[in-house]
């Protein structure tokens, strides 16, 4: 397991993606699936950045574990900001125009569509979001 604690910040994202995409990399991650899994950190470690913590800034840990069998890897964001389970928010209609729909949602629908798994809790005053992605 591996462990990356950053300031819950926009600019962030980019350190948060290059620490999970070298271990990627070195698992001989599938194109697709980099890219699958790069949208979701930008979706939901964004989301962390701007909405979490209101007024003020606090920090965000991204933990990345790699299963064997299938090869997979699971990549858990942790904050202390207040609780919001973004799996509550019911999907977009996708079958309406862009003009039609509601604004918001529709990055949570799409980590939702390429990820294998997606569960939040929020535990001992933590929101912890976990990602599954089967590599294989």
């Amino acid at each position: 397991m591996k462990e990356l604690t950053v300031k819950a910040a926009i600019e962030n994202i980019e350190k948060v993606t290059g620490f999970v995409n070298d271990e990627l990399e070195a698992l001989g991650c599938p194109m697709k699936a980099e890219v699958q899994i790069d949208v979701a950190i930008d979706e939901l470690f964004g989301n962390i950045a701007r909405y979490a913590y209101d007024s003020h800034t606090g920090s965000a840990t991204v933990r990345l574990e790699v299963e064997q069998e299938p090869l997979a890897v699971i990549i858990t964001f942790i904050d202390n900001g207040k609780p919001f389970n973004p799996l509550e928010k019911a999907d977009p209609d996708v079958t309406l125009s862009a003009e039609e729909r509601t604004v918001g949602g529709l990055g949570i629908f799409l980590v939702k569509k390429t990820m294998d798994m997606i569960e939040y809790e929020y535990r001992e005053g933590h929101n912890v979001l976990m990602i599954k992605k089967k590599l294989g």
